[in-house]
């Protein structure tokens, strides 16, 4: 996968023919070529992708991996500073501490709208289902922290272990199986 380098460099390269299209569009223009019109569209082309590759360039494509987080989904966001993700019903409490701050390392962007809070809030949840056909959703703990600076070393992550409580328990695997009917 290319890296920010790499895209910094077929950047500069995109925009060195750019300006060479640039250059023969307009020599196209003095000397009324025929194709002068089509190396205005090529340059204008080479534009597009030149500042394209320069924005790709700009922001990582790498994702945070925090040890100790769990796979997580993101089921909600507002493109603003709400997110909630979900996360699996066997999920512990530092399991979840890790999981909320690799989610907040990910889902940090600088073009995030900030609607009069200053703070990207992400709610973790899990689904219970008490009955067949009804599920419940249970909040299990949320991160607050910046929407403007990347690494945020003020953010706040609150746990809920009353709902912590509410989870099944794990299943402990038998070693010991019944003996089976068959034999009879």
């Amino acid at each position: 996968m290319p890296t920010n380098v790499d895209f910094f460099q077929f950047a500069q390269w995109a925009g060195i023919a750019t300006l060479v299209f640039g250059a023969i569009a307009l020599l196209g223009f003095l000397f009324k070529w025929g194709i002068r019109f089509r190396l205005v569209g090529a340059t204008g082309l080479l534009v597009v992708l030149t500042v394209g590759l320069f924005g790709l360039g700009l922001f990582p494509f790498t994702r945070t991996v925090i040890p100790g987080a769990v796979r997580y989904s993101t089921i909600y966001d507002s493109g603003a500073d709400r997110v909630v993700i979900v996360v699996p019903q066997t999920i512990t409490e530092t399991e979840l501490t890790a999981t909320l701050q690799q989610a907040a390392s990910n889902l940090f962007s600088p073009g995030r709208l900030s609607r009069g809070d200053d703070k990207l809030t992400i709610r973790a949840r899990t689904v219970l289902h008490p009955q067949p056909g009804i599920s419940q959703p249970l909040y299990l703990g949320q991160i607050r922290r910046s929407l403007f600076i990347r690494d945020d070393e003020q953010m706040e992550i609150k746990l809920y272990p009353e709902n912590f409580a509410q989870l099944p328990p794990p299943e402990v695997p038998s070693e010991v199986e019944p003996a089976s009917m068959s034999s009879m």
